[in-house]
């Protein structure tokens, strides 16, 4: 493995970002009450002459307390800078004002993680998601995803998307230069890709694995744009490691959906692939794994997001290390036939042979 992380700063250096972290949450509530609230968008117009807080205060119906106590934070925060008595945004502030990546990782915090990430020592002691009782009793997020908060399944699936929306296009052709001709979408979620790759090539059949309540809105989409005759589903609680999936097909895929598993639960969801493809069928993994980001950011965001599945989601899964999916997947008997990095924002397609 290679080494990650440094300790090169100064202790004054040092001590400042232990700072920000003590004031993180604080930080993070000021810049997203300045994003929602318009601020931000109003020292944005202003453009490189400023604005002045009386100017906002008067255009957004706020106090010009309340205007000076968040700009005052968004300086410190790195978001707006002042000249004189006029405020300008900081190219920070313009990617939390026009970034779809940045957009979606911050509603994602916001919405689905906020108030559950309380209970965060809870979830690490008990290895359960302590957080998710702030949306209902579950045992884990995906047995309620379906009737959280309309605003909160909005901001999920934003998130989960964002990614999955930009790198499907890419995987098309690698998944299809294989002909496959029956193939099923493990935790297939609304249907998006089963509906893309449907599209893509006129042939295949597909069968979506997942929950009922997730399959009932699968259904829905698939109808809208008459494909229910090549997309079906198949009703099935993957954690059970007794339930098989359907048999004898050519092709499985699996897109940011083990990193929802513990390592012994991804044994079983592989094993059980394993036994349900063909002789030379493939199983064609989606995933993204924090060590082979190319930017300090995307890793970042990874182990950020790795916390988010202790607190809320289920408790023992994470965000893995390449390493260990691969060791995983030669485990229950699949070689490696393809290692594809850099597709999308962050992902690496795994082409797992039998």
């Amino acid at each position: 493995m290679r080494n990650f992380g440094s300790d090169k700063l100064s202790a004054l250096d040092a001590k400042f970002e232990a700072q920000k972290i003590a004031f993180g949450p604080i930080a993070f509530q000021a810049v997203r009450v300045m994003r929602d609230l318009g601020i931000l968008k109003k020292v944005e117009e202003s453009r490189k002459k400023g604005i002045l807080v009386q100017e906002i205060s008067e255009d957004l119906n706020l106090s010009k307390y309340s205007v000076q106590v968040l700009l005052d934070a968004g300086i410190s925060c790195g978001v707006v800078m002042q000249k004189d008595d006029k405020f300008i945004l900081t190219k920070t502030g313009y990617f939390l004002l026009n970034d779809p990546l940045t957009e979606a990782n911050m509603d994602f915090v916001q919405d689905v993680n906020y108030l559950g990430f309380y209970n965060l020592e809870d979830s690490v002691k008990k290895g359960k998601p302590e957080g998710l009782k702030v949306f209902g009793k579950w045992k884990t997020i995906y047995e309620g995803l379906s009737s959280l908060p309309e605003k909160v399944q909005d901001s999920w699936f934003k998130f989960d998307h964002y990614y999955s929306d930009l790198v499907f296009p890419l995987v098309m052709p690698l998944i299809f230069a294989d002909k496959p001709k029956h193939l099923l979408d493990i935790g297939g979620n609304t249907g998006k890709f089963s509906i893309k790759a449907a599209q893509y090539n006129p042939d295949v059949k597909i069968t979506i694995l997942d929950l009922p309540g997730q399959l009932n809105v699968a259904y829905q989409n698939i109808e809208n744009v008459g494909l229910s005759d090549r997309i079906d589903g198949f009703p099935i609680d993957l954690l059970n490691p007794k339930n098989a999936y359907p048999n004898h097909v050519d092709a499985i895929w699996m897109s940011q959906f083990l990193d929802c598993f513990s390592e012994e639960e991804i044994t079983h969801l592989l094993s059980r692939a394993f036994d349900a493809l063909v002789p030379g069928g493939i199983l064609y993994i989606n995933e993204t794994y924090w060590d082979r980001q190319k930017y300090v950011a995307s890793s970042y965001s990874l182990n950020m997001t790795s916390l988010y599945f202790t607190a809320l989601a289920n408790g023992n899964s994470r965000m893995y290390h390449s390493d260990d999916m691969i060791r995983l997947v030669k485990k229950v008997g699949f070689e490696i036939a393809e290692d594809i990095d850099g597709l999308g924002v962050s992902h690496t397609l795994l082409k797992c042979k039998k």
